[in-house]
């Protein structure tokens, strides 16, 4: 199962990084965006219309929502005074809405705004819009409008109902209310877009409508859009963590979950736009991770749509007719998700029907390398993982020399996910770089996996075609510094470091001096390889103890590093007293230079650094305290 004997052509290996997917990224394989690209909608349904035909926003009104918005950010947060403010707003809002909606500025703050207001001010607002649903959605500012207005349902929904009922006690005439409701104004929505579905599906801006429609009936906000900054969040929302900012699953209403089911009958009536258009496929994309969440057995009826009316169009010279899409930049990140949502029965009948036998071709593909990830990805027994092994192990060192490393990475990481295989995944991945035999380069391996160099380039060697590996030099591996960790790097020893017997890679860490782990340490990328080392459940206390013994005298320069410092706050997280009384002790030599730097304070602060040089008994019964409460809990986890 091994690589077989050197070649002239292996030698002085550096691997490619790997391309990066999105719009014609360098060594990707796809094109530009639009290069190709069928005209969509059809010339006689314009996506936009004229710029004349938008309500025009005076300088006056702009000038007068600037100063409203940053007047109700510097209001208190709660109070009587705020929320007059807002009704005042919003009521001037409601009376200008399309104007705002299709201005830049005007879009920007009328987002921020909406993330302040209330329930009933909003759906006064969006009732607005509705008349002009087509102007606003197909525009370029008022797509984000509506798409921010959507994404405060889940801020919004569970309100909706106690509002109504305080209405219907309170004998409101309904002089200043929303004629709708909030569910039907979304009902309502969705009912037009079903209506002209494929419109707004094909439609540039229209089409993120749709999207965010299906994720707010489906009650699952993705984390593609949690993630994407938004206008419509407060200011303290966006400094947030994107995790933080609004949940990922909220309650919605029987009747969303009914209408999300209707548009997914809309995606099978024209299942061949939906596979091959590139604008239009995105929003079939999204509806099948919302249904993987919610409605499972609807995805299933989706995915077997795909994958039966791909079955059956012209048949492939090598196989089967799949793989043709799978080589096609639209239609292969279809495919790419409907890997990642099948459940594991059907996931074993699509390889054995279609892709066994194939993944080598597949691996070697500038775009079908990425939906053999997907499929790596989406293994979790080992019915499957032992044939796709088996295919594709004799090649990995020539998949990481064509620039596809991520195919590597996932096959890794399949065989952590599933506990097999890992032994032999590493000596395979020993033998690519370059540094199985003579054993003692084994210990090298962490530069090398890290920096995706074999290890004549990463060192520097001149090897002659068929001459006998040279061993390790020590000495010449302390001198060199650690090269650049890239992040597919970095990902390949987190995976390791979680196998069962992670014993090798936490020897070549071992053997990193105290300069090359701080490096490693202070690295985007290769701070998570720290994480990974104080997290996984396969690294013993001592095995772990000895790894960061290496960065005794290096902890200042750790603390005042962006990532290092988290680093560090890690490891005094996990650390017992006398470990903690080693590193206070370090850090204290340098206390001005702590407080004085930006990630330095910090961890001075954390570390309690002015307590324990001024008061150090003080400092060891807190810290004793402190070690006693985290024990008490690990032994409740534990039982």
């Amino acid at each position: 199962m091994g690589l077989g004997p050197r070649s002239p052509h292996k030698v002085g290996r550096r691997f490619p990084a790997g391309g990066k997917r999105g719009r014609g990224a360098k060594g990707s394989g796809r094109p530009l965006p639009g290069s190709k690209r069928q005209p969509w909608p059809p010339p006689d349904r314009r996506s936009e219309p004229p710029p004349d035909s938008h309500p025009h926003l005076s300088p006056e009104a702009l000038g007068y929502f600037r100063r409203a918005l940053s007047a109700l950010k510097e209001a208190p947060e709660t109070g009587e005074e705020r929320d007059l403010m807002v009704h005042n707003i919003m009521k001037e809002v409601e009376t200008q809405a399309l104007a705002l909606s299709t201005n830049r500025t005007g879009s920007e703050m009328l987002q921020e705004l909406l993330g302040f207001s209330p329930l009933k001010p909003l759906c006064r607002v969006w009732a607005a819009l509705r008349s002009n649903l087509r102007t606003v959605a197909c525009h370029r500012c008022g797509v984000h409008v509506l798409q921010s207005a959507l994404l405060q349902l889940p801020r919004l929904l569970g309100s909706a109902a106690e509002e109504e009922e305080e209405e219907e006690q309170e004998g409101e005439d309904g002089k200043d209310g929303p004629t709708e409701t909030l569910e039907e104004l979304v009902l309502g929505l969705a009912a037009e877009v079903c209506d002209d579905f494929l419109f707004y599906c094909g439609d540039t801006h229209g089409s993120f409508v749709v999207r965010t429609l299906l994720q707010v009936l489906g009650g699952t906000i993705l984390e593609s859009e949690r993630a994407r900054p938004r206008g419509s969040q407060s200011s303290e929302a966006q400094k947030a963590p994107a995790r933080e900012c609004k949940p990922a699953d909220f309650e919605v209403p029987e009747t969303f979950l009914n209408r999300l089911q209707d548009l997914t009958s809309s995606f099978l009536k024209d299942i061949a736009v939906f596979i091959t258009d590139k604008i239009s496929s995105f929003c079939l994309q999204v509806a099948l991770q919302v249904l993987h969440h919610k409605l499972p057995e609807f995805c299933a009826y989706l995915c077997n749509a795909v994958i039966g009316y791909l079955s059956t169009r012209s048949s492939s010279v090598d196989g089967s007719p799949l793989l043709l899409f799978l080589r096609d930049q639209t239609s292969s990140r279809l495919l790419e998700q409907v890997l990642l949502v099948l459940e594991p029965p059907r996931l074993q009948s699509l390889f054995e029907e279609h892709l066994q036998g194939q993944l080598q071709t597949l691996a070697a593909h500038p775009i079908a390398n990425f939906p053999l990830q997907r499929l790596l990805d989406a293994v979790t027994t080992p019915e499957l993982l032992s044939p796709v092994f088996e295919e594709l192990s004799p090649v990995l060192e020539a998949v990481l020399a064509q620039g596809h490393p991520g195919v590597v990475i996932a096959l890794v990481g399949a065989c952590r996910r599933v506990g097999a295989c890992q032994a032999k995944v590493l000596q395979l991945l020993l033998e690519a770089f370059h540094c199985a035999e003579p054993s003692s380069r084994q210990v090298a391996c962490v530069p090398l996996f890290a920096t995706l160099m074999a290890y004549e380039v990463y060192y520097g060697l001149m090897e002659e075609e068929g001459a006998v590996p040279a061993e390790h030099q020590v000495e010449m591996a302390a001198a060199r510094a650690l090269g650049d960790v890239t992040v597919l790097g970095s990902l390949l020893l987190q995976h390791l470091l979680h196998f069962s017997t992670p014993g090798l890679v936490l020897r070549s860490l071992g053997a990193l001096t105290g300069p090359q782990l701080l490096v490693l340490a202070q690295s985007p990328a290769g701070s998570h390889v720290l994480d990974a080392i104080l997290t996984s459940p396969s690294v013993t206390r001592k095995q772990r103890r000895r790894v960061l013994q290496n960065l005794k005298g290096q902890y200042v320069a750790l603390a005042c590093s962006r990532h290092g410092s988290r680093v560090l706050d890690a490891i005094w997280s996990g650390a017992a007293l006398g470990a903690r009384k080693e590193i206070a002790a370090e850090l204290g030599e340098q206390n001005q230079q702590l407080i004085r730097d930006p990630f330095g304070h910090h961890v001075a602060r954390n570390v309690a650094l002015t307590t324990f040089l001024k008061r150090r008994e003080a400092w060891e019964q807190q810290q004793g305290a402190v070690a006693k409460r985290r024990r008490a809990l690990n032994s409740i986890l534990e039982d």
